[in-house]
């Protein structure tokens, strides 16, 4: 497992540039690192584990009805579409952006946590990002293809950076203020303003399952659709939430069914990349009496419960693969973190997905370690030695 070393996060990888054991620094994101691959030693972060997820061959789905993640995907799997000539130009400048530029695979920097969980949980372990140029500086030099925020993150650092590094302006967010809390995703602000200030797309929430979901269904169907008029891509972060779906010990907001079911409904509004929880467990639908719909074969057939086949179920709702997943890195652990990053990235990766959004365990720590654990996961799917399964 890693451990804070003075100012940096060491970790064991060998370049293939050279042979010595190197811990990256902040430059490791600069252009000049973009697209070169290194062995990271998967074996010293995960134990047992590496050879658990690295060797696993899928069961259920077969890898070949996947759209799989490459350097044509934008005109293999976009150009048919109905998305404009704009949206496909924005959809190139986040895929050709950073570190994994024309790989087919993307790492998003997500920070609307200020909102989300209240800006001093979010940022009091690291104050510097309560200033929003660290947040894109965060994103530019780990190497990420874009950067997600908030009106006011990107707002305040639009003209300087804009050009610099897709923005994905998060649209909506729970605002978490009123007493006692409750969980609805409100619309901030609008789609124009996040084109007049130069986004390359935007991002919003659905909380599928709750109370409020047709109406946030709604809204984020009409901006998506405004989005795509005004040449903007669009991002969902497509979440479950109802304390109904807590029940004998089991949390079934990550369950593999559910959260399936969730993408599909994300792509159905026409959602380009889903972000998603990774899966933790299955049978959502049949632990509620009465709820929804499904097949035994999704249990029987189709999915087991390795964490690689749980996540490929995911893949398969977002039509094959044609709306790329990413899932999300969760929040920061403490040192455990590079660990759990890297397998989060073997997993979705190894799955079909097209890459990871990571947030918390980037920047509730030194830049310095924040860009090494971004580069990891990079790393992870630059490396030709993990495979799809």
């Amino acid at each position: 497992m890693p451990e804070p070393v003075g100012s940096l996060w060491r970790y064991r990888i060998r370049s293939r540039r050279a042979a010595p054991t190197v811990c990256r620094r902040a430059a490791a994101g600069s252009s000049t690192d973009r697209g070169v691959p290194t062995t990271v030693d998967y074996e010293s972060l995960l134990g047992a584990e590496a050879s658990a997820l690295l060797k696993y061959k899928a069961k259920g789905i077969d890898k070949k009805t996947l759209h799989l993640p490459g350097p044509d995907f934008i005109d293999r799997i976009f150009a048919p579409t109905d998305r404009s000539p704009q949206v496909l130009r924005n959809l190139a400048a986040l895929y050709g952006n950073g570190r994994l530029g024309g790989s087919g695979y993307v790492s998003i920097l997500p920070v609307d946590q200020g909102i989300e969980h209240s800006a001093a949980a979010s940022f009091a372990p690291n104050p510097i990002y309560f200033d929003p140029e660290n947040i894109v500086k965060l994103a530019i030099e780990g190497g990420c293809n874009a950067v997600a925020s908030t009106f006011g993150v990107l707002g305040s650092m639009s003209r300087k950076y804009a050009h610099k590094i897709p923005f994905i302006v998060k649209l909506n967010h729970n605002e978490l203020m009123t007493l006692p809390n409750k969980f609805d995703q409100i619309m901030f602000g609008s789609v124009e303003q996040a084109y007049d200030m130069g986004a390359a797309g935007v991002g919003a929430t659905i909380y599928f399952g709750s109370d409020e979901a047709t109406r946030q269904i709604q809204e984020v169907s009409v901006a998506f659709a405004r989005a795509h008029e005004l040449g903007m891509f669009t991002v969902l972060w497509c979440y479950l939430r109802n304390p109904g779906f807590k029940k004998d010990g089991i949390d079934y907001h990550v369950a593999a069914d559910l959260t399936g079911q969730a993408n599909h409904l994300g792509v159905t509004i026409q959602a380009d990349i889903i972000k998603q929880k990774l899966p933790e467990n299955n049978g959502g639908y049949n632990a509620f009496e009465g709820f929804g719909k499904t097949s035994k074969a999704v249990y029987a057939k189709l999915t087991t419960d390795h964490p690689i086949d749980l996540a490929r179920w995911q893949v398969v709702n977002c039509y094959m693969g044609r709306a790329g997943l990413i899932n999300s890195g969760g929040e920061s652990k403490g040192a455990g973190d590079l660990a759990a990053a890297v397998k989060t990235a073997i997993i979705n990766k190894r799955a079909g997905g097209t890459g990871l959004i990571s947030g918390r365990k980037a920047f509730q720590r030194p830049m310095a370690e924040g860009i090494e654990l971004l580069n990891a996961i990079q790393d992870v799917y630059l490396d030709p030695a993990v495979t799809i399964a």
